[in-house]
């Protein structure tokens, strides 16, 4: 996770365009409101692989408000994800044509 913060409004429903099909996923990092703002860093699983970040957003939906950073368009692959430069939280698979989600620890 980058060590800014930036100040991004919150997203309604809709708002998000995700890229799924053939070999293209889309990855949910759902987190706690205290990484509002924060940049969560993934990379494709492997020594030395780069990494990318996306930004935690407040989500609000008709089913309540939730904190996540969304990457629409990914590879499909196993991805790391990270807390900081150093650190793995942990890893997820994601799949062509399909969403696959992660919960930030505790």
């Amino acid at each position: 996770m980058m060590s800014h913060q930036h100040a991004a409004g919150a997203t309604g429903a809709g708002s998000v365009v995700l890229e799924l099909g053939g070999d293209v996923g889309v990855l949910v990092v759902t987190t706690p409101a205290a990484l509002l703002g924060q940049e969560i860093e993934i990379s494709p699983a492997g020594p030395d692989s780069p990494r990318t970040h996306s930004l935690v957003r407040e989500r609000v939906t008709a089913d309540g408000t939730s904190y996540a950073a969304v990457y629409p368009a990914l590879a499909a692959g196993h991805y790391t994800v990270w807390a900081d430069t150093a650190t793995a939280v942990g890893s997820i698979a994601v799949s062509g044509g399909q969403v696959a989600s992660f919960r930030w620890p505790a």
